[in-house]
């Protein structure tokens, strides 16, 4: 079973499998905004989607919160730019397409 958790004292979305952490997206307040800084997933787990699974639960918790989102980690900016529907999340500066 796949889950993500927001450890706010850690700043961080953490992803498990079966109770095991195997990736994380640090994160970092910005005001009206939250900045996505870092995406990391163990070596062992790269290539089944666990990235994007956490980049979509940051945009998600973050809107949970009444923030917006800017991506300064290399992967969750490409990763949004590969899906259009995620801009809404964006904080307006940072969306990508009009």
């Amino acid at each position: 079973m796949t889950s993500v958790t927001d450890n706010e004292q850690g700043s961080r979305f953490e992803l498990r499998v079966d109770e095991e952490l195997v990736g994380w997206l640090d994160y970092r307040p910005a005001g009206d905004s939250i900045i996505l800084a870092h995406t990391e997933v163990l070596s062992a787990h790269e290539g089944a989607g666990l990235g994007g699974v956490l980049v979509r639960s940051a945009l998600e918790g973050a809107r949970a919160k009444g923030k917006t989102v800017i991506a300064t980690c290399p992967f969750a900016a490409a990763y949004i730019d590969r899906h259009p529907d995620l801009d809404e999340y964006l904080a307006p500066h940072a969306r990508r397409r009009a």
